[in-house]
């Protein structure tokens, strides 16, 4: 097998993804703590900043961008001032925002966060969870036909964080087309729909989430994760099993082979957004058709380097070209 260059990462450039999931703003509210509060046993935050920025799927478009690619965003946000802040962010970062719906039925997901000293403290979830009324799941898969139709989708990623625009029907009806058109469809799940994703190509969940649905205990080791593999794929018929194991790496079983990939050292600041970087990369690199070898590498290094920082934020493609040349000088010297 080839090795695994820096160079390979301009295969991206020319790929084009469609993400279809929940969008959010994230607001960060930036500040120092000097003191306890006098009215009860909690820290005052001073506060210093504060800024938003995209989130959920908008940040996985975030990610497809900063990686090379085309991003095509389709979701749904409110009819409010949060929905259209978040509609007019998009162009900025060189997105299309015009397969964004609003609708007069929900808000727009926020999710704000209190960071002090480089540290989370707290977080406010403003949302609604129920699923898309039938007319509003209608216009997203109306727009998802139409996409298809209109322009040639390499790879489909169904970004899932249970805030109600995937819908069991609806992701039926995405896969079932996908797979009629041979468009590979990857998948970042979560609880509530979380067996509705059969027949998908690469099915991402992380540890937890895993050991939540599934009716034995998993561990964070091969023989244990085979055996998670087996009862996914027969209950999902998914092409590709990924788990992502947190500080351990991620485990990926392609129907050949099955590995643990494991982490290098790094000062993690901050998980927020690391599973958005990795079916990032998983989905270009399983479009690209790279050895699952690179997958689980470069799942690896854009996880852990968008833990380092602070917030949600998207991959660094130079920093990540750097990361790929380090490494592999690094093995060459081993086996000097």
């Amino acid at each position: 097998m080839k090795k695994l260059q820096s160079g390979i990462l301009s295969e991206f450039t020319g790929i084009t993804a469609m993400i279809i999931g929940d969008v959010m703003l994230d607001r960060y509210l930036f500040g120092k703590i000097e003191r306890i509060s006098p009215e009860a046993p909690i820290p005052i935050v001073d506060l210093i900043r504060n800024e938003s920025r995209l989130g959920g799927a908008a940040n996985v478009a975030l990610n497809i961008k900063a990686l090379g690619a085309k991003p095509i965003l389709v979701s749904m946000v409110g009819k409010d001032q949060r929905g259209h802040e978040l509609i007019d962010m998009l162009p900025q970062f060189d997105i299309d925002n015009s397969c964004i719906a609003q609708s007069s039925y929900r808000p727009t997901t926020v999710k704000s966060r209190v960071i002090a000293s480089n540290q989370q403290v707290l977080r406010i979830d403003d949302e609604l969870k129920q699923d898309l009324n039938k007319i509003e799941s209608e216009s997203i898969i109306a727009q998802y036909r139409h996409l298809l139709s209109t322009q040639k989708i390499d790879v489909i990623i169904l970004q899932d964080y249970n805030k109600g625009l995937l819908t069991s029907a609806n992701i039926k009806d995405i896969i079932a087309e996908a797979n009629r058109m041979q468009i590979p469809v990857t998948v970042d799940p979560k609880k509530q729909n979380f067996w509705s994703y059969s027949n998908c190509n690469l099915f991402k969940p992380n540890l937890e989430e895993v050991r939540a649905v599934l009716p034995f205990r998993v561990d964070p080791e091969i023989t244990s994760l085979d055996k998670a593999n087996e009862y996914l794929k027969e209950r999902l018929n998914n092409n590709i099993t990924m788990i992502t194991l947190s500080s351990k790496g991620v485990y990926i079983n392609d129907g050949n082979t099955s590995t643990i990939y494991p982490t290098t050292a790094r000062k993690i600041a901050d998980v927020c957004g690391a599973g958005d970087s990795v079916i990032s990369i998983a989905s270009l690199s399983l479009a690209c058709n790279h050895p699952i070898e690179w997958m689980g590498i470069l799942a690896n290094l854009c996880g852990g380097q968008v833990c380092e920082k602070v917030g949600v934020v998207s991959i660094d493609i130079d920093q990540l070209g750097e990361e790929i040349e380090k490494m592999q000088k690094e093995k060459e010297e081993k086996n000097i």
